[in-house]
Order: structure tokens, then sequence, then C-alpha cells
């Protein structure tokens, strides 16, 4: 997720905005991002939590597939079920490599004449190579004239609906398109927080007027990418280059889930993906390591990188953090890695922080029960 130091990192589309609000900025995913605005990280995430919070993800990457078979092209390269995804909906998946690696987490919504997949910002250009290799006749188009900007939080349904009333009868993963001011807006309710709230994608020169709309209502603040990290970590959801990379498999991931029951072993349509032998076998066999909730003792939190070692060994390190930080929910750190698979719940294993053995306990993810309008 580094910034390459040898570009300028790229504006986005609300940048003059974002300098209005007073946040500042930091090259992220080669662009420049708004980290916070002034009244904090740790405030951003409590109104996110507690009313609803306005996120510019602009730097994500927003693909479009077309043309008859692009769904069954689409299983080809993730192991999900494209092909039933009903217009209107939409669902999580992951690219792989030939190794089981995740090469990329993404969103698929079924927009009838179109298929449209959100991919993260910093890898997109690598998986366009993925999806142009993999499929040649559907021509993935990685869309430049189009904002994304997310709602997320209890208060979100209100106040996305003085502005597009329909949105009040979509429920979680529903995706539709709408009109605004004679703007198309491509609008999904799911997001990246834990809440309940919505992604909006709209062309870029209906971007800051749509966002000016949504922050006029009262419950409504901008929100940078410290309290974006902090509440999908406390709400357990994995973070691209950090707790998913190309060496990790989305059963070691604990993103079994996502692998629906028609591509597994006796399914309909098993196997036929990238990766397939390792991943149909770790389904059977189970995998050698887990993604698990971490909470550090003490008020310490546990950074990316730290190790982890058996309690009282001095031996070599059994586990490592992923993503950590400050859980402003829970009230305490809290951290996610992997640890060998059939590790228990309440483990308590000892984490190296700048020299230091300081204990930590395995816990189920997630921290924060997810709140989503089903």
């Amino acid at each position: 997720m580094s910034q390459d130091a040898t570009h300028d990192p790229i504006p986005l589309p609300l940048a003059a905005l974002h300098a209005e609000l007073g946040a500042r900025m930091v090259p992220f995913a080669g662009h420049a991002m708004p980290v916070q605005y002034p009244m904090g990280v740790m405030a951003e995430h409590v109104h996110t939590r507690t009313h609803a919070g306005l996120f510019d993800v602009s730097h994500m990457g927003q693909v479009v597939l077309e043309g008859d078979g692009a769904a069954a092209a689409l299983e080809r390269l993730a192991p999900m079920n494209a092909v039933d995804l009903p217009a209107g909906r939409q669902r999580y998946g992951v690219l792989l490599n030939d190794r089981g690696g995740i090469l990329d987490d993404l969103m698929v919504a079924n927009h009838g004449e179109r298929l449209v997949l959100v991919v993260n910002g910093a890898t997109k250009h690598v998986d366009m190579d993925v999806l142009r290799a993999g499929l040649p006749d559907h021509a993935p188009r990685l869309l430049k004239d189009r904002a994304l900007l997310a709602l997320q939080g209890p208060a979100a349904e209100d106040a996305l609906a003085t502005v597009v009333p329909a949105v009040a009868s979509m429920r979680f993963m529903d995706a539709a398109s709408n009109d605004w001011q004679g703007a198309d807006l491509w609008i999904s309710r799911s997001g990246y927080t834990g809440e309940d709230g919505f992604e909006v994608s709209l062309p870029v020169d209906a971007a800051e007027p749509f966002a000016r709309a949504l922050l006029a209502h009262d419950a409504v603040a901008p929100i940078g990418l410290g309290a974006r990290d902090s509440l999908r970590l406390e709400a357990g959801m994995p973070l691209y280059g950090q707790d998913l990379t190309p060496e990790v498999t989305p059963v070691e991931a604990g993103l079994a889930w996502s692998i629906p029951k028609v591509r597994r072993e006796g399914g309909a349509r098993e196997g036929g993906f990238a990766g397939a032998e390792r991943i149909l076998g770790e389904l059977t066999d189970g995998p050698s390591r887990i993604r698990v909730g971490l909470a550090p003792r003490g008020r310490a939190p546990m950074r990316a990188g730290t190790m982890l070692y058996a309690d009282g060994a001095a031996t070599a390190p059994l586990g490592t953090v992923t993503s950590g930080g400050f859980g402003p929910t829970v009230g305490a750190p809290v951290a996610m890695g992997y640890v060998p698979a059939g590790t228990a719940a309440g483990t308590v294993l000892m984490g190296d922080v700048r020299g230091r053995r300081l204990p930590v306990a395995v816990t189920d993810l997630p921290f924060h029960t997810p709140r989503y309008k089903r």
C-alpha cells in the first residue's frame, strides 16, 4: 500500500473541498488522501459509530465488465458465484494467483447490462492486468470519470434519503442505479466500517455538489483514513497489503465464507479458478494458520509487524500481528494477525514490542458487531 516516491500523489476530485474542510492530507495508494479533519481521528471514529461519516474513497478502482459470459469468465479468476448473482445485488470476492494467494479483494455488483467491480486503490493497475489477461473478450475498463463516496453510520440512511429517497428501501448488499440532478448514481448498501451505510459511485463533476448536499445534514461529518482504519479493524475487516497478501489464502484469512458451495468440492462448478487445488484442499483439511483477533493486555497497541511468541518461550516466533491500533469503541488496543490453526480463543501469547515481551490474548473477531440492515 506504499506510495511510489517517484510520482507526485494524484489529487482526488474533492481536493478543494478537503482543503476547505481543513483536512490533513497524506500520500496513499498513489493519491493525496485526507487522513483526518480538525475533529481528530478519535472523534471521527465515534461520530461514525453514533451518527454518520462521509468518506472520499475515490482512490479505489472502479472496473466495468460487459458482454455475455462476463460473470462466468470472472469465476475463472475468483472462487465466487458470479453467474447466479441477481441484478441489483452485490457480492464480495477475491482474485487469486496460481498458488491460491490473494491478489486483491473486491466487490462485484450486477447492474443488469454490466458488472461493476470495486477493487483496492493500491492494486487496481495490477488487477487490470489480471482482468485483461483473464477476460479478453469482455474488455475490462478502469473508469477514470467517476468518484466514489462512502456514507457510513446509523444515520446514513436518513441522511442519504434526503437526497435520494429511494435508498430507504435498500437492504444490505443491494445495488441500484439512481438519478440525482441528472447524474447517474450507482449506489450499494455496503461499506468498510461495520456500520450500516452506502457507497455511491457518481460522475466526477457531480461529486462536490453531492458531497455538500450530504454534509448539509446535521448528522454527517467528513471522516478521514485514520478513522476508516480503526473502524474496519474493530469490525474485524482485513486490509489488503497487511492482513491479505499474495502469500495468504482466503481460507487462512478467515474468508472461506466467500467461497460458495457451488465452487467447492462436489459443487456444480467445483474448482476451475486459480489456485483451486490448494484452496479446495484447505477447505477439506484446514489451513496451517488462521487470522485471529488479538487483544493486547494493557494500553500499548501492537502494530503490524509485531512478532508473536508462545508464552514464556524464547524460540522462533509462531505468528505475527498484521493490523493493530487503538479501538475507540472498545476502549482498548485491538489487533489482528496470524497464528497456528487450532490456537484457541483465550490463549495468551507474547508480542515483542520494541524488545519487550508483552501479553496479548487470542480472541474471536469482530471486536465490534456489525450493524447492517438485512
